[in-house]
């Protein structure tokens, strides 16, 4: 496998020659938030994975700051909600598939400070029920549009119903429109989803070079289904349907990794590098088709879907050439700390940036700017629970709070965390000792002290029903 760090500082030594277009120059930057589908660490190169190839991660992590304690909720829309809204989701849950209509994003905030704003890649936040599934009556279409989410622009997978959603891969459908309006379907024959949208981030940026931009990138790699790439060897988009194997996984991380670093080159070209910062993160670990390997040699299965660390444990890489030194960060991180952490990046301060459970990450970034705030997450909360929505069936509720040293759930169970990333063991209740014990009682603290107050969503199943 390729040696991540010989292939980073290498790499830095040419993205930082880049060209000297006019771009604005205010203070304010832009940002281009990437959101991956299903990876956790083991992944990626730069985080000790050995089965898949990341040259360009591996840039950007040892070029920028690579976060080691970064965690996400375990599925898809729980970590899309929280991230949007900087709300744990026992504040604002709906059901699987919906964003709350009436909820504010970071890209609303964005508008009022006078960033442009976009949104390409993958929505699934409006509607999520097959019609005939029991309840889906009271949830189709109960999510918010993207007309409505403050974006000036935005091309999307999956924007309406999950049974007209298309492809997201080969000959890619989305949803495209622009603030206010329902947008039309559109179809790239011949195309491909991380391609259209890569390109369409890089031309939105290049047209509003003149002022802040703000574009979030939620990719649709290297979700299930596992189908080739335009790397694959049997490449081709003419085929219907395409070929479904789990072993295209390493095709679609590896192409994942591709499209940052067509995202990265096509700034680059434009003279845009040196004024945007990129985010890199994920929603939730990997798979639970899908093993990877580990520089010690452990294989890695998936944990996509559970509370496990494999599925929340996910990278987070922070790069902006010539204005983040390069370095690693064991601050812990969650999904609500984006809402915060971009807008004082943007320049906004005060009480509006921080009314979120999130905590800003900023002064980790530009440890040398006096104006950023600088508090300390000691600890991820989670409130865990996918129901109702469709195939939600198997899932139940998880309410539990994360520290560098360990896990506890809100039934008492204490996990203690490993220095072999990714490892947690069960720690028994009547041999804890004395350190094990004051880990408990400090994250049954958290857990009680975020659960405070709030009136926590009813239990139900997939359906809908009551339990």
């Amino acid at each position: 496998m390729l040696n991540a760090l010989r292939i980073g500082f290498a790499a830095l030594a040419l993205v930082l020659v880049t060209g000297s277009d006019s771009v604005q120059s205010n203070e304010q930057p832009n940002i281009v938030l990437i959101l991956a589908d299903d990876v956790g660490i083991e992944g990626l190169e730069c985080y000790g994975g050995t089965s898949y190839a990341t040259p360009r991660l591996n840039e950007l992590a040892a070029a920028g700051i690579r976060f080691t304690q970064a965690y996400s909720q375990p599925l898809c829309t729980p970590t899309r909600v929280e991230l949007l809204t900087g709300m744990d989701n026992h504040r604002n849950w709906k059901s699987f598939g919906i964003l709350d209509p009436n909820a504010t994003t970071f890209a609303h905030k964005f508008k009022r400070i006078g960033y442009a704003t976009a949104i390409f890649g993958k929505w699934q936040l409006r509607s999520y029920d097959p019609p005939d599934y029991p309840g889906a009556a009271e949830r189709r279409d109960g999510g918010m549009h993207p007309k409505d989410a403050g974006f000036d622009e935005y091309a999307l997978y999956h924007a309406g119903h999950t049974e007209a959603k298309g492809s997201r891969y080969a000959n890619p459908t989305m949803l495209e429109g622009v603030a206010g309006e329902e947008g039309e379907l559109r179809t790239y024959q011949g195309g491909y989803g991380e391609d259209v949208w890569v390109g369409k981030t890089i031309d939105f940026l290049d047209r509003h070079r003149a002022e802040p931009s703000m574009v979030y990138y939620p990719m649709a790699l290297p979700h299930w289904p596992m189908v080739p790439t335009p790397n694959s060897d049997d490449w081709d988009p003419t085929v219907d349907p395409q070929p479904v194997s789990v072993d295209y996984a390493a095709d679609m991380i590896e192409y994942m990794d591709t499209a940052v670093g067509n995202l990265v080159d096509g700034l680059t070209s434009k003279g845009l590098i040196e004024n945007t910062l990129i985010l890199f993160y994920s929603d939730n670990g990997t798979h639970v088709d899908v093993a990877s390997q580990m520089a010690d040699g452990r294989m890695i299965q998936g944990g996509k879907a559970s509370p496990l660390q494999t599925g929340v444990h996910v990278p987070l890489i922070a790069y902006w050439p010539g204005k983040i030194a390069p370095g690693v960060s064991d601050r812990i991180v969650d999904a609500s700390d984006f809402f915060p952490t971009l807008l004082e990046i943007a320049g906004e301060r005060g009480t509006d940036a921080a009314s979120t459970d999130g905590i800003s990450f900023a002064k980790v970034l530009f440890p040398a700017d006096d104006s950023l705030s600088d508090p300390r997450r000691e600890s991820a909360f989670f409130w865990y629970d996918p129901r109702p929505g469709w195939d939600k069936e198997r899932f139940d509720r998880h309410v539990f709070a994360i520290n560098h040293h360990f896990k506890r759930f809100r039934d008492g169970r204490l996990f203690r965390l490993t220095d072999r990333p990714l490892e947690e063991i069960l720690v028994s209740p009547e041999n804890m000792t004395a350190e094990e014990l004051a880990a408990s009682t400090e994250l049954a603290k958290v857990i009680e002290n975020q659960m405070s107050g709030v009136e926590e969503p009813p239990l139900v199943n997939a359906f809908g029903d009551p339990l």
